[in-house]
């Protein structure tokens, strides 16, 4: 990583080098002067870039839309300084964006998604089964909807001071999203672009399977000898079928073993002994190569009055686990039109249907990605198992109860594709985005806007579970079950309302302003129904909440939530060199008691053009910024009380408060304060800028619950409480290192820190547990960063050394923090170079430090997965011998007196060196990685080429993303895979490898 963070920074000053020394140099045209340009702000509103006193950062179309994906957001990953994009690997899932690190303990630290103007939900749908590491799905985050043809540019509004107009909506930064739109005065144009895309998984993230022992967890003494054919006849030797684990016999090609095939009858080995060896075909062949296909259709226009844009996106793709697709059609409006010289009005539309069918599992459960990381036995060929599923169409399985007395059922797991393309879920989403808006010039100075924005969704997602399946956590109930039918839908309406009235003020000809005055009115409307069988089902293959052996009532969710906010700005300048700006908005939510619902924010910013000062011939700009800003948040609508139906008892219903105490009445909002400062240059005819900004948020009266008393009657209290700090620095450098007539290089480099620490929680605590996973938990722990993964540690000597106790086992600490999931540092370095036509470019994202926890490898490497679990010990044997054949191993360390550990212990069976018999610190990795996200190459053709054609331009680009990880320290994983967006981070189990996609697109414009 030192090595990475030189190489940028010489890259940087022989840039700089290049830059004032180039020769041949191409004349800069009068777009390449513009230094800063106009960028879209809060509200929508279009301000001069350098008369704003926060930091924001743009990126164009291209930018947005670099590679294939089913969530734009994964295209911002390394582009942005001071956003953490997080992307996971599941198949449609969500994305993790966050900006400028943690601020509410419990809360929604997600950027808030704007598209022309109107915010939009981008929730996330996902269990809090799922969300904390237990089983479920990731159904991904509603900025999937946003289709990345249709993107013109995104404008990233990083502090409070840049969103207080969005009151709590934006208290975590704002996503600023401009759409494509038609041109007056132009002609009809149409233009095209598909692309299809072929994936293979990474193999570095995924299991790497020993394949010198099979199946068992007694070593030697796990094959055993008995009757296969029920004559009473001991047959020979008999795997243990019934083991998930690869701790059992050596493999040996000249032992004879009856294998889980020879139970199968129609089986080619049924009844037979094979070979002891390891299989063919292990799980790494159960991956399939994933397709997409992305068709974009786009037409525009307009006349002297009106302009428009109307486009059709269909994006259809397979995953590379089998049976699972995904089917999006998206339908993209926007027309405007000039009433009068002062009357124009302009609408908008987004209609997004998907539907998706075999998304992955996740988490510890019921996960076949789980069993193969962390549960399996090497002897079984995942082919083998394909082949028997087909043949039969029932749950074949590899691990049986008990095989030699008949019971084949599923011990632990069942066939992995059983699970595939009889226990999947299929899940849709319609959703209708619409806004418009109306605009009238009363005076030439003063402009009244009226503007309102619809955000409708309608979701489903069902979940089967057949007959014949191994009994699992499942439904509403949470109980284990053989088979089974979950429902969930949800419906969502959000109707926001702004009324803007803006005046241009005039004082002289050196000082000008602009006043900004308006209302907000924002109303949500949630309605869910979550039901199940209970108890399996009564008849098999028919999926209905009708077809179950005990009702369970089902959860029923109705939430209305509304805020109304009026909200002012006054923004002066001094001969476009000093900025001043002020702007405020008072809030009052449902959200919270009527007494304490009304909330203030408020902001002062300022920017200074120094340049105008310091006549320099390679200085075109200089910059200095400065804003302070405090903003209010309330909690999630629906959040704080709640009712729990526990179904009738007779005629009556049994209904009971939820098991957390809250004091209604004394709830006050989380209030944030934010100061940055921050400078801007742009140098050597704008071949290069730099961008660099400081900041410091400090949040307070933070909303979350705690343990109390079970004298009370309840389990956790929520209180108003904690203060949680943030503090950093941003560094964005874009520079033309060279630029001749033929050539052109541009780079683009960025890099953010940002330093957390929880300050304060409540009177006497010192601990708040965020979730408990298996082995460890994520907790907010006070003096730490936010996310500290507590868990067993060694015990240290006063030199740092590992201490073993008699047994010669490693003595262990409880409750010790092990890790934070907190990057040191964040940073992303692309180039493009332009050869005439010709253009090629690629991305490298880069993220040092944080911690991640991988249940995948200590429950691996107890089963014997994994090939650090065989081999030679010190003496020359394997370490999987037992003592008195010269096996085990001396584990690093010294004894309790300070002398070297010199106590063998045993290798022979499960548990007896690697997994849980280690402090689980032996499981947190460094989750750093460096990787080439993205490359291009791309050809345009000399528009020479279509003269006297209807076509106007095409072009061919070969596209690679997530193409190779340079560099990573956790083991057999990706260290961004997951189980889910949100704030529980830092744990792995069952997580899916990363994909690898090339990509051919052709674009065409008519």
């Amino acid at each position: 990583m030192k090595k990475l963070t030189a190489g940028v920074l010489v890259l940087v000053l022989s840039s700089s080098f290049v830059v004032v020394n180039a020769q041949n140099i191409k004349k800069d045209t009068v777009r390449t002067q513009e230094i800063e340009g106009v960028v879209v702000t809060a509200l929508g509103i279009k301000r001069e870039k350098k008369s704003l006193g926060y930091s924001s950062q743009q990126l164009n179309a291209s930018q947005v839309n670099s590679s294939p994906t089913n969530n734009f957001l994964n295209n911002l990953s390394g582009k942005v300084a001071g956003l953490d994009v997080k992307m996971n690997s599941n198949f449609g899932g969500s994305t993790n964006i966050v900006m400028r690190g943690i601020k509410s303990i419990t809360g929604n630290n997600q950027a808030l998604i704007v598209v022309d103007g109107v915010p939009i939900s981008n929730a996330n749908l996902n269990t809090s089964d799922a969300k904390n590491g237990r089983d479920g799905y990731d159904f991904g985050n509603a900025a999937s909807d946003i289709d990345p043809n249709n993107i013109e540019s995104v404008n990233v509004l990083k502090g409070a001071a840049a969103t207080v107009l969005y009151g709590s909506l934006a208290a975590n930064g704002a996503i600023m999203i401009t759409t494509k739109k038609g041109k007056k005065n132009s002609g009809l144009g149409v233009s095209y672009s598909s692309t299809v895309s072929v994936g293979t998984f990474d193999k570095s993230t995924f299991a790497k399977y020993q394949k010198d022992y099979g199946q068992g967890y007694a070593g030697e003494d796990s094959s055993y000898i008995g009757d296969i054919n029920g004559d009473g006849i001991d047959d020979g030797l008999i795997a243990s079928a019934g083991d998930d684990a690869s701790y059992g016999n050596a493999f040996n090609p000249n032992v004879l073993v009856y294998n889980w095939d020879a139970f199968i009858d129609g089986h080619p080995n049924y009844q037979k002994a094979t070979p002891w060896v390891a299989a063919k075909n292990d799980p790494t062949k159960f991956f399939k190569k994933s397709y997409s296909l992305i068709n974009s259709i786009a037409v525009n226009g307009g006349t002297d009055k009106s302009a428009y844009n109307f486009g059709y996106t269909n994006n259809y793709e397979t995953g590379i686990l089998p049976n699972s697709s995904l089917n999006k059609n998206t339908i993209t409006g926007n027309y405007s039109y000039d009433l009068s010289d002062k009357l124009k009005a302009n609408a908008f539309m987004t209609f997004t249907n998907q539907s998706t069918i075999g998304r992955n599992s996740v988490g510890y459960g019921d996960n076949i990605i789980g069993g193969f990381r962390q549960w399996w036995a090497t002897n079984v060929d995942v082919l083998d198992l394909r082949e028997q599923y087909f043949r039969t169409k029932k749950n074949v399985t590899w691990n049986m109860k008990d095989p030699t007395n008949g019971d084949l059922a599923p011990n632990f797991w069942d066939n992995p594709y059983w699970s595939r393309y009889e226990n999947y879920e299929s899940d849709t989403r319609r959703r209708f985005l619409t806004g418009a808006s109306i605009s009238y010039d009363i005076t030439k100075d003063l402009n009244l806007l009226a503007r309102v924005g619809i955000d409708y969704t309608n979701d489903r997602q069902e979940m089967r579970k057949a007959v014949g399946s191994h009994a699992e956590e499942f439904g509403i109930s949470q109980t284990n079950q053989s088979s089974g039918y979950e429902l969930f839908t949800r419906s969502f309406m959000q109707q926001n309302y702004d009324f803007i009235a803006s005046y241009d003020v005039n004082i002289n000809d050196k000082i000008n302003g602009k006043l900004i005055g308006g209302y907000n009115f924002i109303k949500q409307d949630i309605e869910a129904f979550n039901g199940s069988t209970t108890g399996g089902l009564l008849k098999p293959n028919f999926y209905s909440l009708q077809n179950s052996k005990t009702f369970i009532a089902p959860i029923e969710t109705n939430i209305a939530y509304k805020k109304s906010g009026v909200y002012g700005q006054a923004s002066f300048d001094y001969d476009k060199t000093l900025f001043l700006e002020g702007s405020y908005r008072h809030d009052e939510s449902t959200a919270l008691p009527s007494e304490n619902g009304g909330y203030n924010y408020w902001s002062l910013g300022s920017s200074f053009i120094f340049s105008e000062f310091i006549k320099k011939s390679w200085l075109n700009l200089g910059k200095l910024r400065l804003n302070y800003a405090e903003v209010g948040n309330d909690p999630a609508p629906g959040r704080l009380g709640w009712l729990n139906n526990n179904g009738g008892l007779g005629n009556g219903a049994l209904f009971d408060l939820s098991n957390t105490y809250l004091d209604f009445s004394k709830l006050r909002p989380e209030v944030t304060k934010s100061w940055e400062a921050g400078l801007e240059l742009q140098m050597f005819k704008n071949r290069l800028g730099l961008d660099v900004s400081l900041y410091k948020t400090n949040s307070v009266d933070q909303i979350f619950a705690v343990p109390t008393t079970g004298a009370s009657g309840y389990l956790f209290k929520m209180i108003n409480a904690g203060e949680l700090e943030n503090k950093g620095i941003e560094i964005g450098l874009n520079g033309t290192p060279i630029k001749t007539n033929d050539f052109r290089w541009n780079i683009n480099v960025n890099w953010s820190t940002n330093k957390n620490k929880l300050l304060y929680l409540d009177e006497g605590r010192s601990n708040l547990v965020l979730a408990n996973f298996q082995h460890t938990s994520l907790n907010a722990t006070v003096g730490e960063a936010y996310g500290t993964i507590r868990g067993t540690d060694y015990v240290y000597d006063s030199n740092g050394n590992k201490v073993v106790g008699d047994d010669g086992y490693y003595l262990q600490k409880n409750n010790q923090v092990l890790g934070n999931i907190q990057a040191d540092w964040l940073g992303g370095v692309s180039n493009t170079f332009t050869y005439k036509n010709f253009s090629v470019g690629f991305l490298i994202d880069v993220r040092k430090g944080g911690d991640v926890f991988s249940l995948d490898q200590i429950y691996g490497q107890e089963t014997g997965l994994y090939p650090n679990t065989v081999g030679l010990n010190d003496l020359g044997n394997p370490i999987r011998n037992t003592l008195d054949q010269g096996g085990g191993t001396i584990l690093p360390g010294v004894k309790e007196d300070g002398t070297p550990n010199d106590i063998r212990i045993d290798g022979s069976y499960s548990t007896g060196i690697f997994g849980s018999v280690n402090p689980e610190k032996a499981f947190v990795y460094d989750a750093s990685y460096v990787k080439l996200r993205e490359a291009s190459i791309t050809y345009t053709l000399p528009s020479k080429v279509f003269e006297g054609t209807v076509i106007r331009s095409a072009s061919f680009s070969l596209l690679g993303n997530n193409l190779w990880i340079i560099h990573k320290n956790l083991p057999m994983a990706d260290p961004e895979a997951g189980s889910s967006g949100g704030n529980v981070q830092g744990y792995q189990s069952g997580v899916m490898p990363t994909v690898r996609t090339i990509s051919f697109n052709v674009k065409v414009n008519f």
